[in-house]
């Protein structure tokens, strides 16, 4: 066996057992976003307060048209879930990132990027969300979910995000 071979067996084995209690993290549930004194279950997708159910139940992103910052209907009904759920939830502030596909130069996809975070700000400001809880950030084509030269990778890429962190709010 090379040196190779043992170090990539070595790493598959660690990654294995790094892998054997699925429910570690359970106990820490929302530690990072000052969750601390949720009480039991907090955390957890099926606790409709927490972030986890933000973003899977309710959807933390909205996908957009190639080089465009309109909102389909499609977007509206995620987003006036998410102004729902910020409306229900007024300790959790959101900052929306702007993203674009890796078509086009990095300034043009920065102020794509840019009036894609501000599209959904001013539509959750419009549900009621107040505009202080929402800040909006640009990333342009710097941070892809999916890197390829496909059709199936750009349209994820065309994305804004709503990020929540606790504590924050006014």
């Amino acid at each position: 066996m090379t040196y190779l071979s043992k170090t990539m067996i070595l790493v598959a084995g660690l990654a294995l057992a790094a892998c054997t209690n699925p429910n570690r993290f359970e106990d820490q549930a929302g530690a990072g976003l000052g969750g601390g004194g949720f009480g039991a279950g907090a955390g957890s997708v099926s606790d409709p307060t927490s972030p986890a159910y933000f973003q899977q139940a309710i959807g933390d992103r909205v996908l957009f048209a190639v080089d465009q910052s309109t909102l389909s209907p499609t977007a509206q009904a995620t987003l006036d879930g998410q102004a729902g759920w910020l409306m229900t939830n007024r300790d959790f502030t959101a900052v929306i990132e702007g993203h674009a596909d890796e078509q086009g130069t990095r300034e043009y996809n920065l102020a794509l990027g840019a009036r894609r975070a501000n599209a959904v700000q001013e539509y959750l400001v419009s549900r009621g969300v107040a505009g202080n809880r929402l800040r909006v950030v640009s990333f342009g084509k710097e941070r892809p979910i999916e890197i390829c030269s496909d059709e199936s990778c750009y349209a994820k890429n065309r994305r804004a995000v709503t990020v929540l962190a606790a504590g924050l709010g006014s």
